[in-house]
């Protein structure tokens, strides 16, 4: 197998940015509606996550993210890039357990090392990806 290309600065940030941008995303959404009734109607549903502060976090934080999203596939081939964003599926469960004290089964701890292993794959693969 070829050794990969160093990936550049602006990229690599970039997709630091996504992961976290994510993990904020999903927590503060968590968060946002963990205090809403289960079975309530779609519009008690509606109104209380509009009335929480964290609600509005998340959706700047997707407007954040979407524009992070848009320099990183400017830069990088979506099929090397996107395979990185998975590495918030570790940051979300580590705040999941941490933050939000949530149970991490021993089956989920294994699926992460999964995703850390196939993150470690895609990035030894060769790769296109441009200066900014």
């Amino acid at each position: 197998m070829k050794s990969p290309d160093r990936i550049p600065p602006a990229v690599l940030v970039g997709l630091v940015l996504a992961v976290a941008l994510d993990t904020v995303i999903q927590a503060a959404w968590k968060k946002a509606v963990s205090g809403l009734p289960e079975g309530a109607s779609v519009s008690s549903t509606v109104q209380g996550a509009l009335s929480s502060p964290l609600f509005y976090a998340a959706m700047l934080a997707f407007g954040a993210q979407l524009i992070n999203w848009t320099r990183v596939l400017a830069r990088a081939d979506l099929s090397f890039a996107q395979p990185f964003t998975a590495l918030s599926y570790v940051s979300v469960l580590a705040i999941s357990s941490l933050s939000l004290h949530e149970t991490v089964s021993p089956i989920r701890m294994a699926g992460v090392a999964l995703i850390l292993l196939g993150v470690f794959l895609v990035s030894r693969t060769p790769h296109r990806t441009s200066a900014p």
